[in-house]
């Protein structure tokens, strides 16, 4: 695979899901190292996890007006307007309003218990000297909130993401018809597809992703950020992309650039 000639200073991982080997890389060192707000792309991690443990039901409805401000935060939702959304619709979308009402019922310590499984909360191992992700476990409604979010509390690296989003492919493969799986698996493939992960879908590769922006501090600059499974119908390879400038619809065009030089998508013709 190609690195985007557009964003020079990509942190871009791909991972082999079978083995977790790194089939290719773009300023790997980097990748271990860079902490930074996660965004949306927790969103999957915690919804399977809540799903799975009996603590969600997917089926459950979340009207959105798009408006939302938490702790004086304005996190309002720019999809388009939408009758209530259920589990999947909401992770296409990446309704903040839905992931605020879920936020809702995690107990003290369980953001941590859900995310620690998949190795999100860890060094890695794929790069020397990493750093480790930074959770400051919430207190309140407010905190979980903006932890879930991805947007205050929480700082990751992009190794750390894939190794995640590698454990969460490893998680659908394993139980693909549960109730969990199928919410986040067709969630994921419809925001590469028409959803907020749209973009993604431009590089000739069949893609289930999620997108996530955040900033270090209110009014600062954003990050983007693309994790990706490839191909969406048998996932092989988890595909993580940070821009330390930019949003997560940028860090999906530089996925879709690098799937347009893929060997999967001369598979797929």
């Amino acid at each position: 695979m190609q690195a985007g000639r557009f964003s020079p200073q990509a942190r871009i991982v791909v991972l082999d899901i079978a083995s977790g080997r790194v089939l290719a890389s773009r300023h790997l060192a980097e990748a271990g190292v860079t902490l930074a707000a996660p965004g949306s792309t927790l969103k999957p991690l915690v919804l399977y996890g809540l799903v799975e443990s009996g603590r969600w039901d997917p089926a459950r409805r979340i009207a959105c007006d798009r408006k939302l401000r938490i702790a004086g935060r304005p996190l309002n939702c720019s999809h388009p307007p939408a009758d209530p959304m259920d589990a999947r619709q909401a992770l296409a979308w990446s309704c903040n309003t839905y992931f605020a009402n879920v936020a809702g019922t995690l107990r003290p310590g369980e953001l941590r218990a859900l995310l620690a499984p998949t190795g999100l909360l860890a060094a890695t191992g794929l790069a020397p000297k990493e750093a480790t992700a930074v959770l400051r476990d919430p207190n309140t409604h407010d905190e979980t909130s903006l932890a879930l979010l991805g947007v205050d509390g929480v700082l990751v690296t992009p190794l750390e993401l894939a190794i995640a989003y590698r454990w969460l492919a490893l998680q659908l493969a394993a139980n693909p018809n549960s109730p969990a799986a199928q919410a986040v698996r067709e969630g994921l493939a419809d925001s590469a597809n028409f959803g907020m992960a749209g973009a993604a879908s431009l590089g000739g590769v069949q893609v289930a992703g999620k997108t996530g922006t955040a900033s270090p501090a209110a009014g600062a600059p954003s990050h983007g950020w693309f994790l990706g499974l490839v191909p969406s119908d048998r996932p092989r390879a988890v595909i993580a992309v940070y821009l330390p400038a930019g949003r997560g619809a940028d860090a999906a065009r530089v996925a879709a650039e690098l799937l347009t030089h893929s060997p999967l998508t001369q598979a797929q013709r």
